[in-house]
């Protein structure tokens, strides 16, 4: 959705009064939304909005007789002094978080909720997805073979989004290698089905019966803590003939959007959450709108009534995991989100709808937003090479604390002259003593997703060793291990390093893992002294484990 910026209130004011309509009372913590057509005008918690094509069609004749509207970022995306500059007025920036939470970072996990009992007798198709009798369209089963496909065989319209991440500045339009990126959906995010029959869905659900809906189903799911929701989205899917939030009336120009439980601009309010922040989207009954939704829109193909669920099923999946809690995330100065900046492109085009061809099928999909396309200036994209997911916490120790690696008292240094880093401002240093010592650095890891199973794993550190040990004995060693799950048995011994290896500078080192897919492991770097009145020090900073 074009979520316009003005500069100030008294430019939105203006533009408004142009257009006929009252200016918008704008939300903390949202964009300024000044467009008069836009989805989100008015009703700011619509994060992601797809606009209908039609209303695509007028917002984009308002934005072009009114090009002074784009000014200044909203206040949730403004660079903070200090903070990155804009590479591009064109891309998406870091919005700093919302509630801790920017984007997914693990492996991405989908739950689809049928809401109501308006969807009827529940039944299974041959490939086991729930049918159900009050679905004339056939939404259910094609959704959740989407979803089932999307991170599987290879695909790579889900690469995308990896290029995005949290932990950097707010403004920030790149990623640092360490900063926690967006996860790849390693063997398909679709985590689980539940058909609500309990009532009736309403007519008309607003934006808390919605959120109240998503955490219903997080306790349904088991998913009863912060911890189980930090990468879970719910979609919330209501019954043909109604019409969530306005869907499909004057009021309600969209084919759906996303937020979260907390968002105090939801109608109806924010919905309090015992079991941490949810992510939802309101995902209506996108066939009722027929083609100003999606349906023939590349007009060819099998399924050309279902091509928009896809497309606008894919819209709010790409948002909801770069904006997890809107507006935390990925936004423009305008307030648009990735998918929001390529929406309804024509087939053909660069980034355009296209067919997504999957292990489950064939699927009608818009391409998304890539800050690093066209040599960083930006640009709509379909397919991008799959970014490497980052297994290990706090990789490089740039929290200041060593958790979750445990290690001996004192090996974390704060970069010093005489504690050099390869990046950042905090390192580990194992040894450096002049007596017999043993320093130990460790952290336990699963090399595995949620779902499915990666199909490559590589563990990686720089390492600078520094010695005033006699260069004719290996005197000092650092011995990098794979131990089991316990911390107890030795798996692989990768390397075993000494003061020989000293050469002035950081070197980085890479390991595979591949032998150790599917276990939890403990990495383990052990630095023995032995030689009284000298000492090595090994430093090792921004290690990895990225798997893919």
């Amino acid at each position: 959705m074009a979520l316009l910026a003005a500069s100030a209130a008294t430019q939105a004011a203006a533009i408004a009064a142009q257009a006929g309509e009252a200016p918008e009372a704008v939300a903390a913590g949202h964009p300024h939304v000044t467009n008069p057509y836009a989805p989100a005008y008015h009703h700011p918690y619509r994060g992601g909005a797809v606009p209908t094509r039609g209303t695509a069609a007028r917002m984009a004749s308002w934005a072009r007789q009114h090009p002074g509207a784009v000014t200044a970022s909203p206040g949730a995306v403004t660079a903070s002094p200090g903070g990155v500059q804009a590479a591009s007025a064109n891309n998406v920036r870091y919005g700093g978080g919302n509630d801790g939470i920017g984007v997914s970072t693990g492996d991405e996990r989908v739950y689809l909720v049928f809401f109501g009992s308006q969807w009827g007798t529940q039944g299974a198709n041959a490939n086991g997805d729930v049918t159900l009798s009050g679905d004339p369209s056939g939404e259910a089963p094609y959704l959740q073979e989407m979803f089932k496909g999307l991170g599987t065989g290879g695909e790579q319209w889900s690469g995308v989004m990896t290029q995005y991440c949290q932990g950097v500045s707010v403004g920030a339009q790149t990623c640092p290698a360490t900063a926690p990126h967006t996860a790849y959906p390693h063997g398909g995010p679709l985590a689980g089905v539940w058909v609500d029959e309990s009532v009736p869905s309403p007519a008309q659900a607003n934006g808390a019966r919605l959120a109240q809906e998503a955490i219903d189903a997080a306790t349904h799911f088991g998913n009863t803590t912060a911890a189980d929701n930090r990468d879970a989205s719910y979609v919330i899917l209501s019954p043909t003939g109604t019409n969530p939030d306005g869907f499909n009336t004057p009021n309600g120009q969209f084919c759906a959007w996303h937020d979260w439980n907390g968002d105090s601009q939801l109608t109806g309010g924010a919905v309090t959450s015992p079991d941490g922040d949810i992510a939802f989207t309101n995902m209506p009954y996108v066939t009722d709108a027929g083609v100003n939704c999606g349906a023939n829109f590349i007009n060819s193909g099998s399924n050309r009534n279902l091509q928009g669920v896809s497309i606008v099923a894919g819209h709010e999946y790409a948002e909801t995991i770069t904006d997890q809690n809107p507006a935390g995330g990925w936004l423009d100065l305008g307030g648009e989100e990735n998918a929001d900046k390529c929406a309804w492109k024509n087939p053909g085009t660069t980034g355009g709808i296209a067919f997504l061809t999957l292990p489950t099928g064939t699927f009608a999909m818009q391409g998304t937003w890539a800050n690093n396309a066209n040599s960083g200036t930006g640009g709509c994209r379909f397919t991008q090479t799959i970014k490497p997911t980052e297994l290990l916490g706090n990789p490089g120790f740039e929290t200041g604390q060593l958790t979750p690696w445990v290690a001996t008292a004192g090996v974390l240094k704060k970069k010093s002259s005489s504690f050099p880093v390869h990046a950042g401002a905090w390192l580990v240093r194992l040894g450096g003593r002049t007596a017999p010592h043993t320093d130990t650095l460790a952290q336990t890891v699963t090399v595995a997703p949620t779902d499915g199973r990666y199909g490559a794993a590589t563990f990686s550190f720089w390492l600078e060793i520094k010695t005033n040990d006699p260069a004719s004995k290996a005197s000092d060693t650092l011995t990098v291990q794979v131990l089991d799950a316990s911390g107890t048995v030795v798996q692989q011994t990768l390397h075993v390093y000494s003061n020989q290896n000293a050469v002035g500078h950081y070197v980085q080192h890479s390991f595979s893992l591949n032998s150790f897919l599917g276990q939890t492991i403990v990495l383990k770097f052990t630095g023995a002294q032995t030689l009284a009145g000298h000492s090595t020090s090994f430093f090792i900073d921004d290690t990895a484990l990225n798997a893919s």
